[in-house]
């Protein structure tokens, strides 16, 4: 009899076997058990305040001109990501980078993809409804119009949060956020099949990864460059040209007109070296079937477009990090190994509160259409 998949029990007793071997022997991996990529726990949450939270999301009149939601660059069927190279923007822009996902983005220890901002989702809420580039909403006229709608005025008082208002705004779409975690993936039900299982030992040993993906999430949350291509369409588009520029100037860039690239974390230290110049944070690897195109900048198309990149040592860049090396992985072992990223995909619509039963249009009309089950 063939056997296809592996129990938890024997899963974990071989990685944790096979990772005590590839840290004796190659000394790649840290000493820590498998068990610190199990399953993302699930976080308390208050259902009135993820529910209006959720109501929020995907609400157009949270952006200037009613035009765009949280959820026109987070969808619930692309992964809370939007399934372009280079997200869209207010209108009159473009994005000059990739929507990351925000299943598991309540446990980041930093937002965006240059890591900017790391106190919590409350600020990174306000930048993303407030920015000029992004939903362009004075939250004072924000405030009105959710006091306008009676619907809100009962959700907020349910919430606790008294009558409508912006910080009750900006806690409320965290909670929500809090609901979306990652759950029924192959890895973390322990069925992993034979060759996601050599691609997890891969993962460790021979290719690395764990050196930066590492924990539930498989991120060490810290910037790293890699030498990822630039996106050349930042700067031949007009539109999204003007939205780096906005954005450049704003994080005091020097020579943001004349520069082409996207400096990443060197926002964040303004280092005279220039040595964080193109370091970006290392994203979760859930969810991945959902989530193409990758990388910060959407230049990879593919997972197995990431696993070549990697396989070739990733690309030039003088700040390139030094654990970044050609892998010599053989064609089957590039093949294994991105049935093992794909094994940590689970349901892209599952949270522990909530359970979507079909696609959510993004359009505030239909809200009282959208339907909600408890597990």
């Amino acid at each position: 009899m063939t056997i296809n998949r592996l129990t938890l029990h024997g899963r974990r007793w071989l990685a944790l076997a096979a990772l005590t071997v590839a840290v004796v022997l190659a000394g790649s991996v840290s000493a820590r058990a498998v068990e610190d990529f199990g399953p993302v726990p699930a976080i308390k949450v208050d259902p009135a305040k993820a529910a209006l939270g959720k109501r929020l999301f995907f609400d157009k009149r949270l952006s200037g001109d009613a035009a765009i939601a949280c959820a026109s660059c987070h969808m619930p069927d692309k992964g809370y990501g939007d399934g372009l190279a280079l997200s869209k923007a207010y209108p009159g822009s473009d994005g000059f980078r990739n929507a990351p996902t925000l299943i598991n983005t309540a446990y980041e220890k930093a937002w965006f993809h240059d890591g900017r901002l790391g106190t919590n989702l409350n600020d990174v809420t306000r930048e993303m409804i407030t920015e000029t580039y992004l939903m362009n909403m004075d939250m004072r006229l924000m405030q009105e119009r959710l006091k306008q709608d009676p619907v809100y005025v009962e959700m907020f008082k349910k919430a606790g949060y008294g009558e409508p208002s912006n910080g009750g705004a900006r806690k409320a779409i965290p909670e929500y956020l809090k609901t979306l975690t990652s759950r029924g993936s192959d890895f973390d039900r322990g069925v992993m099949t034979p060759a996601e299982f050599r691609g997890f030992q891969l993962f460790k040993d021979k290719a690395g990864c764990a050196q930066c993906h590492s924990g539930p999430r498989f991120t060490d949350d810290k910037p790293h460059n890699l030498g990822v291509p630039e996106n050349p369409d930042i700067w031949s588009n007009p539109l999204r040209h003007v939205t780096f520029v906005t954005f450049a100037k704003f994080m005091g860039i020097e020579n943001y007109m004349n520069i082409r690239r996207d400096v990443g974390a060197a926002v964040r230290t303004h280092r005279a070296d220039g040595k964080d110049v193109g370091g970006f944070m290392t994203p979760t690897l859930r969810e991945l079937k959902y989530t193409a195109p990758y990388m910060h900048n959407g230049m990879l198309k593919t997972l197995d477009d990431v696993v070549a990149f990697y396989n070739d040592g990733g690309g030039a860049d003088p700040n390139k990090d030094q654990r970044i090396r050609p892998l010599e992985l053989t064609p089957s072992e590039r093949k294994d190994l991105v049935a093992f990223l794909e094994a940590l995909s689970g349901d892209p619509l599952t949270g522990p509160e909530f359970v979507w039963k079909e696609p959510i249009p993004v359009t505030y009309e239909t809200i009282e259409n959208w339907r909600e089950t408890r597990n």
